[in-house]
């Protein structure tokens, strides 16, 4: 028996989101006393596969024949690697492709499920429960798994990542019902700007910024910081950002360590979006939007006012002309 742990490349590299899932799942096999394996699937480097073993795999496959994602071909990937391994748990991100995958191996596997998983699981007495997210995470709920194999989505910034360990061995692994359907004809990939999902700091703005001439603030502000920026639903809908700068419900979910929301409202549907978040600070007028009930600080007044002092603040404080 092992774990195995599915860890998303990059254009050929892991992000900090894919050393946080290899860490957990490193402490679910310390739980369960047995071995990690570790699958990534696309072309990379073995000095990078071979890196995860810090963070706790023993052994590392490496499916770089596919490299377009498809869910179906690696969700069928995933589930063969299980069973070669004889994995009892299987473990990915809850991320935008985790979402689409986890419940495609969890119905190959017959497995049970818990997506969104937020702490490590309760393994005692023949019983194996975990905590996730619920409710567009407004709440949490203790699920409790009885199948033979369990398959745990775990939410970005959920758990910390730990180093430590050696290079892990590395192995080619050729899936024998991984035939790709769908047929990639172009990827284009914004390479100027930090990417969303694995951004630390995210600014973010609505309609409170009155149109897009008025963006330039939000942007400084980010600059400043090093952060990604981000926008509101009705604010890509206008045409005033790209949809790809969308976060919320039907958007880009983020968790970052600081989320800064500016004269956004707060509806539910942006809210799903960011509520992982470490902190929140929200900057908006109107001093009864629903936003400040969930904001860890928050300011009342004018964006066109606010943001050019804050932006200055952060300059002075790092030193920058």
């Amino acid at each position: 028996m092992s774990v195995l742990v599915y860890v998303e490349n990059v254009q050929g590299q892991f992000k900090k989101s894919a050393f946080e899932v290899v860490s957990y799942a490193k402490a679910i096999a310390d739980q369960l006393n047995t071995n990690l394996v570790a699958l990534s699937i696309g072309q990379t480097t073995n000095d990078e596969l071979s890196n995860l073993g810090k963070y706790g795999a023993s052994k590392v496959l490496n499916a770089g024949s596919l490299n377009a994602f498809d869910s179906q071909a690696y969700a069928s990937v995933i589930a063969e690697a299980s069973q070669k391994e004889g994995a009892e748990v299987v473990v990915m991100a809850n991320s935008f492709s985790g979402k689409g995958l986890s419940p495609r191996v969890a119905v190959k596997l017959k497995a049970g499920l818990v997506a969104g998983a937020v702490e490590l699981p309760q393994i005692a007495g023949g019983k194996f429960s975990v905590k996730k997210s619920a409710y567009s995470g407004k709440a949490f709920a203790q699920v409790s798994l009885s199948s033979a194999v369990k398959v745990i989505a775990l939410n970005a910034n959920a758990y910390q990542v730990k180093d430590g360990g050696s290079a892990a061995s590395v192995a080619d692994f050729q899936a024998a019902n991984a035939v790709s359907k769908v047929k990639v004809k172009e990827v284009v990939r914004a390479t100027d700007k930090i990417s969303l999902p694995e951004a630390e700091l995210v600014v973010s703005a609505g309609r409170g910024m009155k149109g897009p001439e008025n963006w330039n603030l939000v942007e400084n502000l980010a600059d400043a910081l090093g952060a990604a920026t981000a926008c509101s639903k009705p604010v890509s809908d206008a045409g005033w950002r790209p949809h790809e700068e969308h976060v919320g419900q039907t958007g880009i979910a983020v968790s970052p360590n600081l989320y800064i929301a500016i004269g956004i409202s707060g509806a539910i549907q942006h809210l799903a979006g960011v509520s992982s978040s470490k902190t929140i600070v929200v900057i908006n007028k109107d001093p009864e939007a629903p936003f400040f009930k969930v904001a860890d600080y928050g300011i009342v007044g004018d964006a066109m006012e606010v943001l050019p002092k804050l932006t200055e603040a952060v300059k002075a404080y790092k030193g920058q002309s």
